[in-house]
């Protein structure tokens, strides 16, 4: 794990947001504003390689200063993009006392925990290695029985239900108004990359 911007303090709970950002948006920023009531601190993270997706837009350098322009938590990069081995990294740089919740609206949970691993138990071994912190994005989450006491309900500030960084970047390339879905401390870099 690489760090870009590391808080000074070690967290009892940390909150990790993992994800493309490209480009971050005001969706994520209200994802890590709403779980600073839950969290003591928010790290950003950018993987190096994606699961679920090529790497296109922004460069990993660029998304990485927009996450630090944002200036609304630390920000590093991984090698891996399972989440499973991100907790991992970070336990590895905060030690085993740290209490690691992972932040994401109901459609990224319900990807995490319906994604074909490739072996039973995965999502099971994951959720001892941390929490989820589940914001409403479409619709309400309900969390399944069995692991009700991992997965957490977070309310979030605001509707961002049509928020996207796909939002944002076909918006640019259609010419139509984008500014507003992003936060205004990365309205120019967000300029410069995407027009």
């Amino acid at each position: 794990m690489q760090f870009f911007n590391r808080s000074r303090t070690s967290p009892a709970r940390l909150g990790v947001l993992a994800g493309a950002f490209n480009p971050p948006t005001i969706a994520h920023l209200a994802l890590a504003e709403s779980a600073g009531d839950y969290v003591d601190q928010v790290l950003y993270v950018v993987p190096r390689v994606y699961p679920h997706k090529e790497y296109s837009g922004a460069t990993l350098e660029q998304r990485v200063a927009m996450l630090e322009a944002m200036n609304s938590g630390s920000v590093a990069v991984t090698e891996q993009g399972l989440l499973i081995d991100i907790a991992r990294e970070c336990r590895a740089e905060f030690g085993p006392a740290t209490r690691l919740s992972f932040l994401c609206g109901r459609d990224a949970a319900e990807r995490v925990l319906h994604w074909d691993y490739g072996r039973a138990g995965v999502v099971e071994e994951m959720l001892r290695e941390f929490e989820l912190l589940v914001a409403a994005r479409g619709g309400e989450f309900i969390p399944s029985p069995e692991f009700r006491e991992r997965i957490h309900l977070m309310e979030i500030a605001g509707d961002h239900n049509h928020v996207s960084s796909t939002e944002v970047r076909e918006r640019i390339a259609q010419g139509k108004p984008w500014q507003h879905l992003v936060p205004g401390s990365i309205v120019e870099q967000v300029k410069k990359i995407y027009s």
